[in-house]
């Protein structure tokens, strides 16, 4: 029994796998079958909805689409639940698409995930990026909820605040006697290579910002990996910024330091996710907020 229309559900899988082929293979049905539904989709509301390139990806109509898509696929997986108890642990799980950022995720956020796992069953499909980026996933509809650094909640979305994730500027011993013997001056952060997370990052430059007004161009590592980050700087490879709950073992052992004690960045974090009365949705913005609140200031 499938509430979902099919056409609709044609529409979710191909964006869920970024092809055809894939998405065929999820609903059981052929490729050609399924190439009919999204185009019968497309006749019947007037509109191309999906770019055929890999990966598939929502047009403008498309993305409008999928965000009334995502809610009903929980609302549907909830009412077969209720309406056919007799199905229980045999009956297959759609994986509930989330966003979040890569620091949450090496922290906090999988061992809440985990927990509903365990106690509901839900299967997830985790895309991560920056926090401050996060947010695009949920306005296109990739996602059902995201965890980002904006307060101001997306149309059709609720926003739950989480606490504040502090960010400590880092380096080994040896780094910082070799780079900043005289405290984090602008001559010698110009000097200093720093790590960056990738190309979204801006936490080194805030901080710098913060220690200083002058034009920077240090040399700089892009190192796209929370737990890496904090290695790089044990090894030398560069000054950066970790979060307080990530850097503690390394500081702790003295394998680095926090170069400047006294400042930090406080980095606010919310759970934002589509205004809908779901349980489901319910137990995880529960099982967020109360990890959370263990793990943020």
């Amino acid at each position: 029994m499938d509430l979902l229309h099919p056409q609709l559900a044609a529409f979710a899988a191909v964006l869920e796998e970024g092809s055809f082929d894939a998405a065929a293979r999820r609903l059981s049905i052929s490729p050609s079958a399924l190439s009919q539904r999204i185009k019968a989709l497309e006749d019947r509301l007037g509109q191309v909805l999906v770019v055929r390139q890999a990966p598939c990806r929502p047009t403008a109509t498309g993305e409008a689409l999928l965000r009334r898509v995502r809610p009903m696929q929980t609302l549907e997986a909830e009412a077969l639940a209720e309406l056919l108890p007799e199905r229980g642990s045999d009956a297959p799980r759609t994986p509930i698409p989330l966003a979040v950022n890569d620091d949450s995720l090496d922290t906090w956020f999988v061992p809440a995930i985990a927990e509903l796992h365990q106690r509901h069953g839900y299967l997830f499909d985790l895309r991560m990026d920056d926090q401050d980026h996060t947010l695009q996933l949920l306005r296109d509809g990739s996602v059902l909820g995201a965890v980002t650094a904006e307060s101001q909640p997306v149309k059709g979305c609720n926003v739950h605040p989480l606490g504040a994730m502090r960010y400590h500027a880092i380096a080994s011993p040896g780094f910082a006697r070799r780079h900043f013997s005289e405290g984090m001056q602008a001559a010698a952060l110009a000097r200093a290579p720093m790590l960056v997370f990738n190309r979204k990052d801006e936490l080194q430059w805030r901080f710098v910002r913060r220690l200083t007004r002058a034009r920077l161009q240090p040399p700089l590592h892009y190192l796209p990996s929370s737990t890496g980050f904090v290695e790089a700087a044990v090894c030398g490879l560069g000054w950066g910024m970790a979060p307080e709950t990530l850097v503690g073992p390394a500081v702790h052992a003295g394998r680095v330091v926090v170069l400047e004690p006294r400042r930090w960045l406080d980095v606010p974090l919310y759970w934002q996710h589509a205004a809908v009365r779901s349980s489901t949705l319910q137990h995880i913005t529960q099982a967020l907020r109360t990890a959370a609140s263990g793990a943020l200031r």
